[in-house]
């Protein structure tokens, strides 16, 4: 923070007036008790220079994180997992339905990142525990809104036609599938999003054939996974009650 002003000035001349700069800062220059806001834009030369700040309550020792399979293995199917909770969401399906489904998702994304090399830690942490709660229970989410009107019986084309953002969970829904089969990994709720998406499976059936899936204890991603179709089965079995009534 204190050479910053120093720094700046020996490198302005080679800086596009128009480059946003990032501040994760958090102090002063003392001799002059200017902020970062104050330091770029004097330093450049550029008083229009854009400038934002990210701050927060963080740590960076707590938000770095070695496991690169891990952070985006989560990130990209977690995704996926906010279409199929806007999907239980856009059928009226509860909140008993919606928490088991995140957890059995939450279970699936593990079983394949860890066949992949990553880290279980990676999964539980605030790139993947942490951004699946935020993408699955926030209706800022576009992942999220693209599920509740598919649940609510819309096409898929209307959908995306209709938004003015993209909603990454539909095309990695397409890879879902393919790194099931590559990994040996049972992901059947992200496999039956994927396939609903293809216009392979309806919304109803996706639901009738969870339903229909045995008890079984599954042996995945190098740990046995006792809770695999019993958790499921609870899920799918609240599925049936509040599906029928």
């Amino acid at each position: 923070m204190q050479f910053s002003s120093l720094f700046l000035e020996g490198i302005a001349e080679y800086v596009d007036p128009g480059l946003p700069f990032i501040s994760l800062s958090k102090g002063l220059e003392l001799n002059t008790l200017r902020m970062m806001s104050q330091i770029i834009p004097q330093a450049l030369k550029n008083p229009p220079q854009p400038f934002v700040a990210l701050s927060g309550p963080s740590f960076a020792l707590e938000l770095m994180n070695n496991d690169v399979t891990g952070v985006e293995i989560a990130g990209a199917l977690k995704n996926v997992l906010a279409i199929a909770a806007g999907i239980v969401e856009g059928m009226n399906l509860g909140n008993n339905s919606m928490a088991a489904l995140v957890a059995q998702v939450c279970s699936e994304i593990r079983w394949l990142a860890t066949k992949m090399g990553a880290k279980p830690a990676a999964i539980t942490g605030l790139s993947g525990t942490g951004d699946i709660m935020l993408t699955c229970f926030v209706n800022l989410s576009r992942n999220r809104t693209v599920g509740v009107r598919l649940g609510s019986g819309e096409k898929l084309d209307d959908i995306l036609s209709s938004m003015n953002q993209v909603a990454e969970g539909v095309s990695t829904a397409g890879a879902v599938i393919a790194l099931a089969q590559k990994y040996k990994v049972k992901m059947p709720v992200l496999t039956a999003v994927a396939r609903i998406i293809d216009n392979e499976l309806t919304r109803k059936k996706a639901v009738l054939e969870l339903m229909n899936l045995p008890q079984v204890i599954s042996l995945c991603a190098q740990d046995i996974q006792c809770d695999y179709q019993c958790r499921l089965y609870f899920w799918v079995s609240t599925l049936e009650i509040t599906f029928y009534i």
